[in-house]
């Protein structure tokens, strides 16, 4: 078993009386789910919710865990609403592909095949803009860049344009806890979900395509998948994380 590291464990102590500050609306976001006789967990945003991509704190060092941005967050007077890692990274915890945060780009693109999920073409780019989601093949983004103020690649892609992966297998048996993120028509809501047990490509897909009904969606990883969601009074542990997403809003919003 990971134990938690003491700073790791002080900064998460805060967490229950700083969300306690947060409206009731807040917790709402996210909500446990069956599909197919699996447990998932579902957190949804709109196109005008507060999205936002996390990789390093002031010191330039990668936050590596939703306490340290919590805690980034707090000196600022807000909070992570819910959070979850954001793509696949090198072992000093840097992007593999293409990350955008507040309009810097901080890594180029990758669009040739490689190894590992990350290059099993298609994969792609999830882009936050201004009013609009979206989840953009990676060629396709490449060839004609969205203006993205938030951007991280992962892959592979999972739903393209309404259809699986072709490298997806019904009879697969390779099972593990995946996430990823899927965005509807017209980029005015996500859905980011969890598998709450060991499922396959070709599961997970079809929950984006068959359950959710949306037509683009991403993987972002499986190996260290985690999710933070005071609402449901869950924050996962594990080895430090690279890039991080999260939906912020002001402690004291009353909205």
């Amino acid at each position: 078993m990971t134990t938690m590291p003491a700073t790791d464990r002080a900064l998460g102590a805060g967490f229950a009386a700083l969300m306690a500050c947060l409206p009731l609306q807040a917790a709402a976001t996210c909500s446990d789910i069956r599909f197919d006789a699996t447990s998932y967990t579902l957190c949804e945003v709109s196109a005008d919710d507060d999205l936002r991509l996390f990789l390093d704190g002031a010191d330039g060092t990668p936050h590596g865990s939703f306490a340290r941005v919590q805690a980034m967050l707090e000196e600022r007077g807000e909070a992570l609403v819910f959070a979850t890692n954001a793509g696949m990274y090198h072992p000093d915890r840097s992007p593999v592909g293409l990350y955008v945060e507040d309009g810097q780009e901080r890594r180029a693109i990758v669009t040739n095949e490689g190894p590992g999920n990350f290059g099993m073409l298609p994969n792609g780019v999830l882009c936050i803009a201004e009013g609009e989601l979206s989840v953009v093949e990676s060629r396709e983004f490449a060839e004609s860049p969205p203006d993205c103020r938030h951007a991280t690649q992962s892959g592979p892609m999972l739903v393209i344009d309404g259809a699986l992966h072709p490298r997806f297998l019904d009879e697969s048996e390779s099972r593990h806890i995946r996430n990823g993120v899927g965005v509807s028509e017209g980029g005015q809501r996500a859905v980011f979900a969890i598998s709450n047990e060991p499922v396959t490509f070709h599961q997970f897909a079809r929950l984006f395509r068959d359950h959710l009904d949306l037509p683009q969606a991403l993987f972002l990883d499986g190996s260290v998948s985690r999710l933070h969601a005071p609402g449901l009074n869950r924050s996962d542990w594990g080895r430090p994380m690279g890039p991080i997403v999260g939906l912020v809003r002001p402690v004291n919003n009353t909205d």
